[in-house]
């Protein structure tokens, strides 16, 4: 029999997937309450065929948004409690991050969340053309060595996937404490189809309106270090 299945690409990650050993509590988070916040089947082994997940389905036809690399959830359940009529999706492959999200979901008591524990690449894979109307790469591992800056998020091998599935007019939000990551930002992102809309310098140094300071910024300005922040807008 011929197996008709698409293949699968190989994907090299770079990075941590475990940390510190977790507590009881996070592992019953994992537990208890992953299974139920799956955007739907997104890993090889449950999708081969790489079927388009059903959004409309999955969070009642509202607008979907997306966040890269959450940390430690904080921004993500502060988005989703602000805008309840949207739908959130999250990706991330560190797994005590993930934990950390699932206790603070409890707390908050939000329900227009999705979690992918994993690389968004394979997201990506999944998700339908045009169907994400947000997107959030807040304070990405930098990868300071130049050797490794292929690493890094904003590279096509990522950008070209996310600005498939973004829908014209969507905005991306960057938010990083590196200078040359607001370096390479700026001379990927554009590329791959978007327009920055910062229109005077105080534009890529002051926050968003609706911006709640995260773990990593925090530890940036302890350490002296200048956030920055990137606004675009996916072209027509």
């Amino acid at each position: 029999m011929t197996d008709t299945h698409p293949k699968r690409p190989h994907r090299n990650f770079y990075g941590r997937t475990k940390g510190k050993t977790l507590k009881q509590s996070q592992k019953a988070y994992l537990d208890e309450d992953l299974a139920a916040l799956s955007p739907g089947p997104v890993e090889w082994d449950d999708n081969p065929d790489r079927r388009p997940l059903d959004l409309d389905t999955r969070f009642g036809g509202r607008p979907v948004w997306l966040e890269i690399g959450f940390g430690g959830g904080e921004h993500m359940v502060h988005q989703a409690s602000q805008n309840p009529d949207i739908g959130l999706i999250g990706a991330e492959p560190f797994i005590n991050g993930v934990a950390m999200l699932l206790g603070k979901i409890r707390r908050a008591g939000v329900e227009n969340l999705a979690v992918h524990p994993g690389d968004v690449r394979d997201l990506f894979d999944v998700l339908p053309d045009a169907s994400i109307s947000r997107a959030f790469l807040l304070y990405p591992d930098p990868w300071p060595k130049k050797r490794h800056h292929r690493r890094r998020f904003v590279t096509p091998e990522h950008l070209e996937p996310l600005a498939r599935v973004m829908m014209p007019g969507a905005i991306f939000r960057v938010a990083t404490d590196i200078p040359d990551y607001v370096r390479q930002t700026l001379e990927e992102v554009p590329g791959a189809g978007f327009d920055w809309l910062a229109e005077r310098p105080a534009d890529w140094r002051e926050p968003w309106d609706d911006w709640i300071s995260t773990r990593y910024e925090q530890k940036a300005l302890r350490e002296g270090r200048t956030p920055h922040y990137l606004t675009f807008r996916r072209q027509p």
